[in-house]
Formats: structure tokens, C-alpha cells, sequence
């Protein structure tokens, strides 16, 4: 069975979605104050290699866990609203990259299924 990560396009896609992801979270006026400080070449590492374990490729995720990862920004307002803000900008590269509908729905599935370790619930 194929994985959603190859069926999304394996490497370079991920690579050129975070890419294209972090440009529209960064102009985002409802959650691009969650990253003022933060280095962007090291988050956009770390999101590349999450997703990629994420979508069913190779496991090379490093980082901590959602819970320890996010606990800063909860303390700082992360909330439903802003959680929903980043799953719309991801939904929103992969139509841009012409990814099928069908596929950016598994997407958005995986990313609820980690909704409640990322705001702290």
C-alpha cells in the first residue's frame, strides 16, 4: 500500500509545502506572533521531519513531543482558533501544490488526531 506521504510526492513536496506553509503562517495576522524569535530554518527542519513521520515516510523526527513542544505557546494563548488557522494554511499550500482534495482531508485528520497534545487538553 502506497503511503500518503509518497502519494503526496515523497521529499520534495514536503520540502516545498513547508516552505510555502511557513510564508502563509508568517503573513498570518492570526497566528504569526507565535513565531517572532523563533530561528525558521531549524522549525521548518523540524516540521519537514514531523511530517514526513507523520504522512507514513521515513521516522526521523527529533523533536519533543506536541505537548512539551506547544506547552510555551499555550501559556501564551494557543487555542482552538489559532490551531484551526494553522490546518487551514497547511490545507490551503497543499491545494496551492495541487494536491487532491481527498488526500488534504487525510491530512487534516492526522493533524486533529494531534489537537489536543498541541493545546495542552
Amino acid at each position: 500500500m502506497t503511503t500518503l506521504f509518497e502519494q503526496i510526492g515523497g521529499r520534495d513536496a514536503v520540502n516545498a509545502a513547508v516552505d510555502i506553509f511557513y510564508n502563509k503562517v508568517l503573513a498570518d495576522d492570526r497566528i504569526k506572533h507565535f513565531f517572532e524569535g523563533i530561528e525558521m530554518k531549524n522549525q521548518r527542519r523540524k516540521q519537514i521531519l514531523f511530517l514526513t513521520m507523520a504522512f507514513g515516510g521515513p521516522n526521523n523526527y527529533d523533536g519533543v513531543d506536541m505537548r512539551k513542544g506547544h506547552a510555551h505557546l499555550v501559556e501564551k494563548g494557543l487555542n482552538d482558533s489559532h490551531f484551526d488557522a494553522v490546518v487551514e494554511n497547511l490545507g490551503a499550500t497543499l491545494t496551492e501544490l495541487g494536491v487532491p482534495a481527498e488526500l488534504i482531508g487525510q491530512v487534516a485528520a492526522i493533524a486533529e488526531t494531534t489537537r489536543n497534545d498541541v493545546l495542552g487538553k
